[in-house]
């Protein structure tokens, strides 16, 4: 599976008491290559973790990749903020809808299927993404 990795993924797997962790440890076991993901996502997953020396431990271990270089992409982050800026997105949001654009063969794995069901990549096409099931 080719993935872009969001936050709440990356928090599902590493928090056993997740609602969603059993979903996300099933992802992991189907990847085939590092899912990719920026620097913004990783600092939230740590946060929300309390561990940087757990979300390091992902890209170590190759779960995880960074693919993303914001500085470089900059005028679309920006476009994009300034296009939702009604549902108010975080920085890890507007990279990762940037990096659908990048990679548009890789599926956005969230748990965060509101928001990512809205946003567009290029505009107007959707976002292929990757949810737990509803419950």
């Amino acid at each position: 599976m080719k993935g872009i990795a969001d936050t709440g993924l990356i928090v599902a797997f590493g928090n056993q008491g997740d609602h969603h962790h059993a979903w996300a440890v099933d992802v992991a076991r189907n990847i085939t290559e590092p899912l990719i993901t920026c620097e913004a996502v990783l600092a939230e997953a740590a946060f929300h973790l309390g561990s940087s020396s757990y979300v390091l431990s992902l890209l170590r271990n190759e779960m995880l990749r960074l693919g993303f270089d914001l500085t470089r992409n900059l005028e679309q982050l920006t476009d994009l903020a300034k296009r939702y800026e009604d549902r108010r997105p975080d920085l890890a949001d507007l990279c990762v809808i940037r990096m659908s654009e990048l990679y548009p063969r890789h599926t956005v794995i969230t748990v965060d299927e509101s928001d990512f069901r809205v946003f567009r990549r290029n505009k107007r096409e959707a976002i292929p993404i990757l949810c737990p099931p509803r419950t």
